[in-house]
């Protein structure tokens, strides 16, 4: 896509096309991390029902704050939480945005340590963010004393951590985090979309929330909830914070049908959760077959793998897109990644790996 020349866009934006991997039709997608698993009928009834009880009042603003919903989300996470320490938006990346707006911005910085997820210097970018990048290690993992150091040196107003990261699902432990907020002058967000499929031993950031007055934990519905079609994201953080996020989010920005659907989501957690362990055991399983093959993998705490190393590695996601199986083509170079999907989907993917890999 390029824009038309007469289209008086931002001289900076020209050159940029639309965020977004590829969604094309084909009978195995692994590409976006989404949870393969739809909701149950009877949570379907609920989520219309709770669609129906909204639709209603649609001739009214909904709750501007969202009050029920984080209510809901806080009693979600513990920690001793509260609604007044958790924000929701559309989707974490509208959490992310509104980060970025509040404590980002002209004359103000952000650092990452890559390679993380693609869209955080394009959220630097939309709020005129100065973008800085470390580097993490050879493993993926991010060496605390590099991190200060590179904080000292640039002194950022945001600095965004994510755990498991994408795309390699690399997890930090606390004492990085830890490291960080203490040499971070401004905010420490530590994004945790995947959290939900962390091995047992991995902690979360959120126990860190007491000492630690400037950190936002980032969450998600849309991955181990199986609610990438509702867009719902959320952060927790010191009730401070979240009223500086207040500040910049649009009004009513969540619809009365997002929260009320979110809301009844919640309500039934331990059914949306019920497939995070047969995912974790795919994840695993997934793992052991590449390295079989001889390849390299990634440790991941996250829906997804990390693998490699290829000379032309867009000649093996082609391969696997010519037999139906979409994966992404991300990360470092030599790399690819693919999603956890149902049983049938990895078998699929299994066959057209080694078809590509045998040819």
């Amino acid at each position: 896509m390029a824009i038309a020349g007469w289209v008086p866009i931002r001289d900076d934006l020209r050159a940029f096309e639309p965020y977004g991997a590829p969604q094309l039709d084909v009978p195995v997608r692994l590409n976006v991390n989404e949870n393969p698993y739809p909701p149950s009928a009877e949570l379907i009834a609920d989520l219309g029902a709770a669609v129906a009880g909204a639709l209603g009042r649609l001739n009214r603003y909904p709750d501007r704050e969202a009050w029920t919903l984080r209510a809901a989300l806080a009693r979600y996470l513990g920690h001793g939480l509260e609604a007044a320490e958790v924000w929701a938006a559309n989707g974490s990346n509208e959490v992310m945005q509104q980060i970025l707006q509040a404590f980002g911005g002209p004359g103000r910085s952000a650092v990452s340590f890559a390679p993380t997820y693609s869209m955080y210097p394009e959220y630097a970018r939309n709020t005129h963010t100065r973008w800085v990048t470390g580097q993490r290690a050879a493993d993926f993992s991010i060496d605390a004393a590099d991190a200060v150091a590179l904080i000292a040196a640039e002194q950022p107003d945001v600095v965004l951590l994510t755990s498991p990261n994408n795309p390699t699902g690399t997890a930090l432990p606390l004492e990085t985090v830890r490291a960080v907020c203490a040499a971070a002058p401004g905010v420490v967000v530590v994004d945790e979309a995947y959290i939900e499929f962390r091995r047992d031993g991995t902690p979360t950031a959120l126990e860190l929330l007491p000492e630690c007055p400037t950190l936002l934990v980032s969450r998600t519905l849309s991955k181990a909830f199986a609610f990438a079609g509702g867009r719902l994201g959320y952060v927790a953080a010191a009730a401070e914070i979240i009223d500086a996020l207040r500040v910049v989010r649009l009004p009513y920005h969540l619809s009365a049908v997002t929260q009320a659907v979110a809301t009844a989501a919640l309500g039934h957690g331990e059914e949306m959760l019920s497939r995070v362990e047969e995912l974790r055991a795919a994840r695993d399983e997934a793992a052991t077959w590449l390295r079989g093959r001889g390849l390299e993998v990634a440790e991941s705490d996250a829906n997804f793998v990390l693998f490699g190393r290829f000379e032309d590695r867009h000649a093996i996601w082609q391969g696997l897109l010519d037999r139906g199986v979409l994966i992404r083509e991300v990360g470092p170079t030599g790399w690819l990644r693919v999603s956890i999907g149902a049983p049938s989907e990895m078998d699929t993917f299994y066959q057209a790996m080694q078809e590509v890999l045998d040819r």
